[in-house]
C-alpha cells in the first residue's frame, strides 16, 4: 500500500483571538505509508502500560502523565523516518478581523496548510490521498468542511489521484495520536519556547508556515 499517503490532522490552541495565555494556533500534518511500524510500536507500549496497571484508552499528549508521555515521545522519535511533519503556525493577534469567525478561521489554516503540503505529493508514486483529522472543532457546517478541503485536494493533487477526507474519533487510529503529539510539541516551542520535546521530532519536520506574523499575511 505504498501507493497510498495517509495525511493525519491535528491542531493546538483555541480561538481566542486576545488571550495573552495562547498566542499561536497551531495546525500539523503528520504524511505516512503503510504499514504504519510506529503504530505497531504505540499499541504494543499501550498494552504494557496496562499490564502495568494503568487504565489507558488512548494516548492524549496534554493530559497524558509525564511517564507517559516521554515514553510514545520515544517511540515516536524512533520512527521519524516513516513520517513527514508539516506544521502551518499562526500568531493569532495578527488575523486579519474578517478571518477571526471559527469557522472561516479553521477552514482558512486547514486549507493553507494541505496546499503546501499536498503539492510535493506529486512527484511520489502516490495514488490516493487519504486524509483523516480528529473530530472537527467547530460543529456546525461539516459538509462544508469537506467541501473544501476536497476542493483543495482536487486543485493540488495530479490528475487521477484518489482522495478521501475523514473525521475520526483520535481514538481511532494511532496516527492521529501520533499528530498530536507532535502538534503538541510544535505548539509548546513557540508558544513558551520550550524546545526538548520539539528537538526530539525535528528530524521529520518538513516545513514550518508561519503566517500573520508582525502582520504578514503570507507565509
Amino acid at each position: 500500500m505504498s501507493d497510498c499517503t495517509y495525511i493525519f490532522l491535528d491542531e493546538s490552541g483555541n480561538f481566542d483571538f486576545e488571550s495573552p495565555e495562547t498566542r499561536y494556533f497551531v495546525m500539523t500534518s503528520v504524511s505516512m505509508y503503510r504499514p504504519f511500524p510506529v503504530c505497531e510500536a504505540l499499541d504494543s507500549c499501550k498494552h504494557d502500560f496496562l499490564e502495568d496497571g494503568l487504565d489507558i484508552e488512548y494516548f492524549h499528549c496534554s493530559p497524558d502523565k509525564n511517564h507517559v508521555r516521554e515514553r510514545v515521545m520515544g517511540l515516536i522519535a524512533d520512527h521519524l523516518e516513516d513520517m513527514r511533519i508539516d506544521s502551518l503556525i499562526v500568531e493569532k493577534r495578527e488575523t486579519p478581523p474578517e478571518l477571526r469567525e471559527e469557522r472561516r478561521f479553521y477552514l482558512e489554516t486547514l486549507v493553507r496548510l494541505l496546499k503546501n503540503v499536498l503539492p510535493e505529493e506529486r512527484g511520489l508514486n502516490t495514488e490516493q490521498v487519504v486524509v483523516i483529522t480528529d473530530a472537527i472543532p467547530v460543529k456546525k457546517n461539516r459538509k462544508a468542511f469537506e467541501k473544501v478541503i476536497k476542493d483543495t485536494l482536487a486543485e493540488k493533487l495530479k490528475r487521477g489521484v484518489k482522495y478521501r477526507v475523514l473525521h475520526h474519533s483520535s481514538r481511532s487510529h494511532y496516527g492521529l495520536q501520533v499528530a498530536d503529539y507532535c502538534c503538541w510539541a510544535v505548539f509548546r516551542k513557540w508558544q513558551r519556547g520550550e524546545t526538548a520535546h520539539y528537538d526530539r521530532i525535528k528530524g521529520a519536520v518538513r516545513n514550518e508556515f508561519s503566517i500573520f506574523r508582525n502582520g504578514r499575511n503570507g507565509y
